[in-house]
């Protein structure tokens, strides 16, 4: 049955005056360059002077979502319109906002009964530094077997809860943010270690859980990513002085102890060209299992039915003994060349109760039953096997 009592994290940010005025002169499919120039806003002068002087055409800031298009990449910033697309795409409706959290989640493929705890400020960087659950059950359905996993980094857990899904079994999480993991708790696996993986008591503790829980007759996989903001082509800081970048380490040093069969790393796609690629290779070295082979995937969320432009590497190990697989099935295309185009904003948050600027509509009710396979989705009416089956036909 479709929730119709209430819509978690349903809530927007407020806007200031400036941002409102500068909203409402933004339409759909539209950014900065809609707005008019005597809006008297530095950071608008700050963008124009860069594109001025040719830095980029910074296409995205204070944009506004067209309806017809997936949006571009959630991040963690899509309660501010200057950091991103993120206005939504409602303007003849008047709906000259941020998007709410629970839209945000729906665009990385969260079902509404996802529950997101913490602050506003965690629950954004919950949703905007997630892997879409949707893309992970696609990636760890495309392996031959089914086992048992770790999470390191988790966040809220997208990437475990697209495994779980795909038939896998969590055994632990680890993140260093306890609201983060309130929330893995909550809809994913009860058993995750609160901490900093570098700290030895926290890493112990993650080692005793897989140890005890592990089943050898099933493959084990530990997946993850480090945190991505020091890889991210979107940052300035992507060198390897950036104490995030060796987080990839403690990943290392994991395996190294538990031992798994293989594992699945997730990250940005900034990581192949940092230090012109150096970087790339020496995790590639690092994280080298003896008998297993590497296999690197670039992942684009749009070309596999989720509403985003959100593009991705995984770096899989797996043993040589296990038979070839590919990776998964492109279902969605931006130009339909497959015969399906990818699902836009609209067919993705078309269902969702109208907010203004700073309104919580948590308990407002849905505006009409589903209107399509993906709202059908998100509100738990068909299983993803069941939506992905749409998508092929």
């Amino acid at each position: 049955m479709s929730n119709t009592e209430s819509i978690p994290n349903h809530y927007t940010a407020k806007l200031s005056e400036l941002d409102l005025r500068i909203a409402i002169s933004v339409p759909p499919g539209g950014n900065w360059k809609d707005i008019p120039t005597d809006v008297p806003s530095k950071r608008l002068e700050s963008i124009r002077e860069g594109f001025a002087a040719g830095s980029g055409s910074r296409s995205t800031y204070y944009g506004r979502l067209h309806p017809e298009r997936p949006s571009y990449t959630i991040n963690t910033y899509y309660n501010r319109p200057g950091n991103g697309c993120h206005l939504h795409y409602d303007f003849i409706g008047g709906q000259h906002r941020v998007l709410s959290e629970r839209e945000a989640a729906r665009l990385q493929s969260f079902p509404d009964t996802f529950l997101f705890h913490g602050s506003h400020t965690s629950i954004q960087k919950q949703i905007g530094n997630a892997v879409p659950p949707l893309l992970a059950y696609q990636i760890v359905q495309s392996l031959p077997f089914k086992g048992q996993f770790a999470d390191l980094f988790s966040g809220a857990g997208g990437l475990s809860l697209g495994a779980k899904g795909a038939g896998w079994s969590p055994i632990v999480a680890n993140d260093i943010e306890p609201s983060f993991l309130d929330t893995y708790r909550t809809n994913v696996h009860p058993v995750a270690v609160s901490g900093d993986i570098r700290d030895d008591d926290v890493f112990q503790r993650i080692v005793e859980t897989v140890k005890i829980a592990r089943n050898w007759e099933e493959p084990l996989f530990v997946i993850g990513g480090p945190p991505c903001q020091g890889f991210s082509t979107a940052g300035n800081r992507r060198s390897l002085d950036d104490k995030r970048n060796h987080l990839f380490n403690e990943f290392k040093l994991l395996i190294d102890e538990i031992r798994p069969d293989g594992f699945i790393f997730e990250n940005v796609m900034g990581l192949l060209s940092m230090n012109k690629g150096q970087v790339f290779e020496q995790i590639k070295e690092e994280l080298t299992i003896v008998g297993n082979k590497l296999i690197p995937w670039i992942l684009k969320s749009e070309e596999y039915g989720i509403p985003q432009r959100r593009t991705r590497l995984v770096l899989l190990s797996v043993p040589t003994a296990w038979p070839d697989f590919n990776p998964p099935k492109k279902l969605t295309a931006l130009d339909g060349t497959n015969g399906k185009r990818s699902v836009s904003a609209s067919e993705a948050l078309g269902d969702l109760p109208k907010l203004r600027p700073g309104e919580d509509g948590s308990r407002k009710a849905y505006l009409s039953s589903p209107q399509n396979p993906y709202q059908k989705l998100m509100r738990g009416d068909i299983s993803v096997k069941q939506y992905l089956e749409t998508l092929e036909m």
